[in-house]
């Protein structure tokens, strides 16, 4: 499988988004807000006829402009058809990229019991025999993402929400970027694409004064960059942005996360975030601040 193909479109085929991911991670949520934005929609669509699909789109003569396919994991030979189906659709010059919904284990978990629904992979088994099945088929796929949605700690608002930045605009930018600040003791971001760790500064958590405040203060800032290395560290970490972006750009990648970490997420991953996402906008990229942790005790 490869990235999209921005270099050879062909003038009136649609544009084209395919929706996969993990089981009650949220397709069908993603998919009705795709809908919403007037995208036209087809749902649990076989990947062999994906292309099909397209040129019937390209006939409408500009009429359906844009086409969202959900498809899923059912089928002995959906990776083989879906390969297939990327690479004629790259062969032809087709602007499509792929989006990938994902959840921790037991977030799936409790959502397949809440709905008193077996995983559609589980056979015999428990639910999270299912999802390991599941997640294991799909792993070649999420490497070949451009977008990665870990829908654990979004509710359905928040899910159409981040579907409604990411896809709402026509003239949207070739790379756009989160920064996202967050506590190693409450787990890495499974969607991050590159992950920075700031625990090699001093923690303002120990200084009384500090610790009631958060990385957007400005005493706490001070604090984190007048630390030995702190801006250096964010001077030779934003010229090696620079030219990983440049590269993500020139391979059509078009969303990029950077998850910024210390202990708690609360001091250090804050005010580190805030200054290189400060640095990605003056480089020219479209970017999103998230601060995943900072209100957690």
């Amino acid at each position: 499988m490869s990235t999209e193909n921005t270099n050879d479109e062909v003038e009136g085929t649609p544009e084209l988004v395919i929706i996969s991911g993990m089981s009650g991670a949220g397709r069908s949520t993603a998919a009705k807000g795709m809908e919403d934005l007037g995208w036209f929609v087809v749902d649990n669509l076989p990947p062999s006829l994906i292309p099909a699909m397209v040129d019937l789109g390209a006939r409408t003569q500009g009429a359906v402009a844009r086409i969202a396919v959900v498809v899923d994991v059912r089928g002995r030979t959906f990776f083989d058809d879906l390969r297939s189906a990327l690479g004629e659709l790259d062969a032809s010059g087709v602007l499509r990229r792929i989006v990938f919904l994902e959840a921790s284990d037991d977030v799936l978990v409790r959502r397949f019991e809440g709905v008193r629904r077996p995983h559609p992979l589980q056979d015999d088994g428990r639910i999270p025999d299912g999802i390991a099945r599941e997640r294991e088929l799909l792993r070649e796929l999420r490497g070949e993402a451009d977008l990665v949605i870990d829908t654990s700690d979004l509710n359905v608002h928040q899910l159409r929400a981040r579907m409604d930045d990411r896809f709402a605009g026509s003239g949207e930018p070739q790379l756009r970027a989160t920064v996202m600040s967050f506590g190693f003791k409450y787990g890495l971001p499974v969607d991050a694409d590159l992950v920075v760790d700031c625990r090699f500064l001093p923690n303002p958590h120990w200084i009384p004064e500090l610790r009631p405040h958060t990385g957007m203060d400005e005493a706490v800032s001070r604090y984190v960059f007048d630390q030995p290395g702190a801006k250096e560290f964010l001077d030779r970490y934003a010229e090696l942005l620079h030219i990983v972006t440049e590269g993500y750009r020139r391979e059509g990648k078009r969303y990029v996360t950077l998850a910024v970490g210390c202990t708690g997420g609360k001091h250090r991953s804050v005010a580190m975030a805030e200054r290189l996402a400060r640095r990605l906008t003056e480089d020219g990229l479209d970017t999103v601040l998230v601060h995943r942790d900072m209100g957690r005790e």
